[in-house]
């Protein structure tokens, strides 16, 4: 863990503050007409994602923690359980379904992903940008919809339901964005 001073505190940076760790969202360098500059900083508590609002003055030091990445590969569910193995150790770790959230339905076994680490203890999950998925269901095209902005609801082979073009029928791949969960362009 490397000491920062207070205003050097950026987006993204994770520091431990409070005996906790949070990953500091929002950061505004104020100065004031009368008294010392200082950075108001929002901050989101990694585990448990409370949020706390926190000035940091230039005087003062904190520990940003640097966080490890490791590759891991999918490998299967088991209850609520999702299980990776490291791609080096081949250890396993298993996270709750809860701790990856909704995009747990882009996983598709042997995909490899990243975990956000800190004394190995998973804090965060890096799934690739996009997957290709099957679409399953989608809705006849609507006499008259030009391609050019019109979207129909399609159901892709993870069970999410998508926009897409109106071209594009069952059967066809696609590729989906995991940030956002929306159509990208038909897959090679």
């Amino acid at each position: 863990m490397a000491k920062i001073n207070g205003n050097e505190i950026r987006p993204g940076f994770v520091i431990n503050h409070q005996d906790r760790l949070w990953v500091a969202v929002k950061v505004d360098h104020v100065k004031p007409g009368k008294g010392g500059a200082y950075a108001q900083v929002e901050l989101k508590a990694i585990l448990t994602g409370t949020k706390l609002n926190e000035r940091f003055r230039s005087a003062e030091t904190v520990e940003q923690v640097e966080l490890e990445f490791r590759d891991f590969t999918y490998l299967y569910e088991q209850g609520d359980q999702l299980v990776f193995m490291d791609q080096n150790s081949y250890e396993q770790v298993e996270l709750d379904k809860e701790f990856v959230g909704e995009r747990a339905a882009f996983l598709q076994d042997g995909m490899k992903i990243t975990l956000e680490m800190h004394e190995d203890t998973p804090l965060g999950v890096r799934f690739p940008p996009n997957v290709v998925l099957e679409v399953i269901e989608a809705d006849p095209v609507v006499k008259g919809q030009t391609a050019a902005n019109s979207f129909k609801p399609a159901k892709v082979s993870n069970g999410l339901r998508v926009m897409v073009p109106p071209f594009i029928a069952v059967g066809e791949r696609i590729v989906v964005d995991t940030a956002e969960a929306t159509y990208m362009r038909r897959a090679d």
